[in-house]
């Protein structure tokens, strides 16, 4: 399958997700597509047996899946990173090996929307929360059409379009980013991708009212089952990274500054951070 053959690359990047990953792969080869897409997994050295699943859908499907093996754990970011630079589709689909997609027109459907919308780089969808017996924990019972421009990501604002919903168009300046610092030193890198991608491009997020994947909740999750202490604490080291590294002005500028006051500083003032918390708000002013 060469570059030009490929609308669409699922990029999945997986550790450990035994329980989950059967489901996830399923749910990629359920799409129904009029275009070619392929399926992309990164396995950061799993050792629960997700390898061995892998390798038996890989088997099933060789002209549709590959398989990237790291030979020894890399951690999240560089996994991420070298499975994206292997992808050769138009445009990249993002699920985490234990997400999966519900709806089996999702990809046609946003490839449709972003073929048609050359205004908008990115196009996502709404998602329900599940634990992880996929026992329902929320969903929005009233999906609407939404719009979320660079500045609204900058504000904080980025409602329905978690990792699993993300379909970008994947040209050269937003392959970049998987080669950058930024990247690497982010916790919350599927925020800093949608940021940095519309404030690269100058184009925007459209989120379709459908809800078509499910994000689930569970102890080995990277992210929702952190300690609400030690996820603040990513989020500052988060929201500094942003604030340092991205352009804004005037009243997007007092938007930041708002937010840290109402999300941040009284958790910067309890850990006595009195220094770090005024050097921030004097970063703002």
């Amino acid at each position: 399958m060469t570059k030009k053959d490929v609308m669409v690359s699922v990029c999945c990047t997986t550790y450990n997700h035994k329980p989950f990953i059967s489901q996830t792969v399923e749910s990629f080869l359920m799409q129904q597509t009029n275009f070619k897409f392929e399926i992309v997994i990164g396995d950061d050295c799993s050792t629960d047996g997700t390898s061995e699943i892998l390798k038996s859908f890989k088997e099933k499907h060789p002209e549709k899946i590959r398989i990237i093996s790291a030979k020894k754990n890399v951690g999240a970011h560089q996994n991420m990173s070298n499975t994206v630079k292997t992808c050769k589709g138009k445009y990249i689909a993002l699920c985490d090996g234990d997400d999966y997609w519900t709806d089996p027109f999702k990809l046609q459907k946003q490839v449709d929307f972003l073929e048609q919308n050359p205004e908008y780089i990115i196009c996502c969808h709404y998602t329900q929360v599940v634990d992880m017996d996929n026992n329902p924990l929320y969903v929005d019972p009233n999906p609407v059409p939404l719009v979320h421009s660079y500045h609204d990501l900058l504000a904080g604002k980025q409602v329905e379009t978690k990792t699993a919903t993300v379909v970008y168009h994947n040209i050269p300046e937003v392959q970049q980013f998987f080669k950058q610092p930024l990247f690497f030193k982010s916790y919350a890198a599927d925020k800093l991708i949608k940021l940095y991608t519309t404030f690269i491009s100058g184009r925007k997020i459209y989120v379709m009212p459908e809800v078509m994947s499910c994000y689930r909740n569970h102890v080995g999750g990277i992210w929702s089952m952190i300690k609400a202490e030690a996820r603040m604490e990513k989020m500052i080291s988060d929201f500094n990274l942003i604030i340092k590294n991205f352009s804004y002005r005037g009243i997007h500028k007092k938007k930041l500054l708002l937010l840290y006051v109402k999300r941040y500083i009284l958790f910067e003032l309890k850990k006595l951070r009195f220094r770090k918390a005024y050097d921030t708000i004097k970063y703002l002013l």
